[in-house]
């Protein structure tokens, strides 16, 4: 007796385990068929997305060195969908000017990024730019590679 109602129990559980992933397969399905929806109509409106091109760009400017101010010195961003690209910073003195150029990759900085350098890239992730004030970086929860 005690061996039928254990038998019975598990099959009622094992066939509402599979009522219940064929409902999340459906609906899994249904999210990819709506996902790919969109993107059709937005290629049809935008044309051909590519993710390799430069779409995310952010300036940050900064005051680098105490002897000069009005933010002169600056890093530039330029990233593309996969979070891959450069930062160009370019660092004003009294009497020199240097430039460095460093490659990023999923977002993250191949080489160490300067904190201004990673402002820079973190407002183009995020879509702040062309130009990003420093205020508007405050307070904003840190980007992860997509």
């Amino acid at each position: 007796m005690a061996v039928t109602v254990v038998l019975m129990v598990g099959v009622f559980a094992g066939a509402t385990g599979v009522a219940l992933g064929l409902l999340a397969l459906k609906s899994a399905r249904s999210s990819v068929e709506k996902c790919l929806d969109v993107l059709a109509r937005r290629s049809a409106v935008e044309g051909v997305i590519d993710s390799r091109s430069i779409r995310d760009v952010a300036v940050y400017r900064y005051d680098a060195l105490q002897e000069m101010t009005g933010r002169l010195s600056f890093s530039v961003a330029l990233i593309n969908g996969f979070g891959d690209g450069i930062v160009l910073t370019s660092i004003n003195g009294r009497s020199e000017t240097r430039t460095y150029v460093r490659s990023v990759s999923g977002g993250k900085g191949c080489q160490p990024l300067s904190p201004e350098e990673e402002q820079a890239v973190r407002a183009a992730r995020l879509g702040l730019g062309p130009e990003v004030e420093p205020e508007r970086l405050r307070g904003l929860k840190t980007v992860t590679s997509s």
